[in-house]
């Protein structure tokens, strides 16, 4: 059940940065709930492996370039999902930060982030 929300939560989230943001378009919610299990498998199994292959640029960088994944990680989510399209990296790279702020300032306010 925790994970439908989440997945719930995320498209919510997806819906309205993409309202407000240039650059990012979603075509309807079935689309946002679509991107939010697509952006959840490729977080499960990609962006380990990238992170494994990037470990010594990240930490020459202090973990800066974790963000640079998290813009690749959108921009393959755009590649795998029509009706969900990201104009470029500079968009992805804003998207997934507004993104990952607001999930954390929801999960917070809902009080599953303390545990």
């Amino acid at each position: 059940m925790k994970l439908l929300l989440r997945i719930v939560v995320t498209a919510l989230l997806v819906m309205v940065i993409s309202y407000f943001m240039k650059g990012v378009v979603v075509d309807q919610f079935t689309t946002a709930l679509i991107v939010a299990v697509v952006l959840g498998l490729l977080n499960f199994f990609v962006k380990p492996i990238l992170v494994l292959f990037t470990l010594p640029v990240t930490v020459f960088t202090l973990g800066l370039f974790l963000l640079v994944i998290n813009a690749i990680i959108i921009l393959l989510c755009d590649h795998f999902v029509d009706g969900f399209d990201v104009d470029g990296f500079w968009p992805a790279l804003i998207f997934s930060i507004i993104l990952s702020l607001s999930q954390s300032l929801v999960y917070q306010l809902s009080g599953e982030g303390k545990k």
